[in-house]
């Protein structure tokens, strides 16, 4: 039998400090209202019996000179408790707090001739008080708690807020916005120390910073070899339509193409890296947009169309994601190749041994493929940039019985509704 799952906010910081602020202030009320209580009531107790026992001694004189006994006084009067009578009949003193006539009373005994002489004392004023104190500790003890609490929570949750602030940033790093910054100000101001909270925080702002430098760094690279190559290739493109015709003349033609083609794919990757596309969205029809893709791929695709559908998008970058997941399937898979359409969800599944383990994990990676593996890894890299540039989802995932599927998931165009003519 499953255990119960516990609401998501006990497992908050502020939920378990004010649990402990909580457990903490009642234990330290508890144990500082017992020591009061004990050390007031023995105070009390001990008055009450010095007055009791002095009154005793009075009224044995009293009684030994046969003078007559006070009202408070008696020889085994009514009411004495019988623990109390037994002492004295002993001939021994004692004290000992009862109930008399329903009020609290201190009564003392000492032998008298074989009987019980016994005085007794109003105790009322003095259990009242006592009974007050322990009111006062108990209300005290719970203002006590309850402002600790408040102020208690009030400082975890301005910890508990910058944490969530770091949280976020560190989220919005993660998903790609690498200008975000925590920009704690007790880490600008040297004169206020750092505490726990904003050593993360800087160390966050110190990473982030870092990251983006290196990210920079290598996206000026690629940029830089991408248009360096360009004017080379260009040239050697030029020869070798010079070159006369034959074998060696066509493996030249090919390499200057793929070199052309990969320089290409280069400038493509920098520019989605330094995030400055923008799109051309207009309205399209997602079934005659895949077949007129496929049909310009030159590949044995087959088409499926589920059910049609209009999307919003760019139809320029998303023919080039279509085109890349539909080359990608025909390289590294197996046929047949099927592209369906359902609705605004596109996916191109193939039979081959399916996509590599850190392709599922992490996503495309550029230069790098499976062993054995022709190519640089770059078209499923920038179909997933562009996908991102339209704002659409591209999954990767094993196909059911086997295979690589790719699912592209568009937004579905609704047509705005049209207030009826009066």
């Amino acid at each position: 039998m499953r255990r119960p799952r516990p609401p998501a906010w006990m497992a908050t910081l502020t939920w378990k400090a004010g649990v402990f602020i909580t457990v903490m202030c009642c234990a330290l009320a508890a144990l500082l209202g017992a020591l009061v209580h004990v050390s007031v009531t023995r105070q009390t107790v001990d008055t009450a019996r010095e007055k009791a026992l002095s009154q005793l001694e009075e009224v044995t004189r009293a009684y030994e000179a046969g003078e007559p006994l006070p009202a408070y006084a008696g020889v085994d009067p009514d009411g004495m408790p019988a623990a109390l009578r037994a002492l004295a009949v002993r001939g021994e003193r004692g004290t000992l707090v009862a109930d008399s006539g329903g009020r609290p009373t201190m009564w003392a005994a000492g032998p008298a001739d074989g009987r019980a002489l016994a005085v007794r004392v109003d105790y009322s004023l003095s259990a009242s008080t006592i009974s007050g104190l322990d009111q006062a500790i108990v209300g005290s003890s719970v203002l006590a708690i309850g402002a600790t609490l408040l102020v208690g929570s009030f400082a975890v949750t301005r910890v508990t807020r910058r944490l969530h602030l770091t949280a976020q940033v560190a989220r919005r790093i993660s998903a790609g916005d690498l200008d975000a910054r925590v920009n704690d100000p007790r880490t600008k101001d040297p004169a206020h120390p750092e505490d726990e909270v904003a050593t993360v925080s800087g160390a966050l702002d110190t990473m982030a910073s870092s990251l983006q430098g290196k990210l920079l760094s290598e996206q000026r690279f690629t940029a830089d070899v991408a248009h360096e190559l360009r004017t080379p290739l260009t040239g050697l493109s030029a020869a070798a339509e010079l070159l006369p015709p034959g074998r060696p003349a066509e493996m030249v033609r090919d390499r200057v193409r793929a070199m052309r083609a990969l320089t290409e794919d280069l400038l493509e990757i920098s520019r989605l890296d330094a995030r400055t596309e923008t799109v051309d969205l207009d309205v399209h029809e997602l079934g005659p947009l895949a077949e007129r893709v496929v049909r310009a791929s030159g590949t044995d695709t087959e088409v499926r169309i589920v059910r049609d559908a209009r999307v919003e998008t760019d139809k320029r970058r998303l023919e080039r994601v279509l085109g890349n997941l539909v080359a990608n399937a025909h390289k590294h898979g197996r046929p047949p190749v099927v592209l369906t359409v359902d609705g605004p969800v596109v996916t191109v599944r193939d039979h081959g041994p399916g996509f590599p383990g850190y392709l599922l994990e992490h996503g495309p990676q550029r230069f790098r493929t499976e062993s054995g593996s022709k190519g640089h890894g770059l078209g499923l890299t920038i179909a997933a940039g562009q996908a991102s540039v339209i704002g659409a989802e591209l999954r990767f995932t094993h196909a059911p019985g086997g295979g690589a599927e790719a699912r592209l998931a568009l937004r579905e165009y609704t047509a705005p509704t049209q207030d009826p003519a009066p």
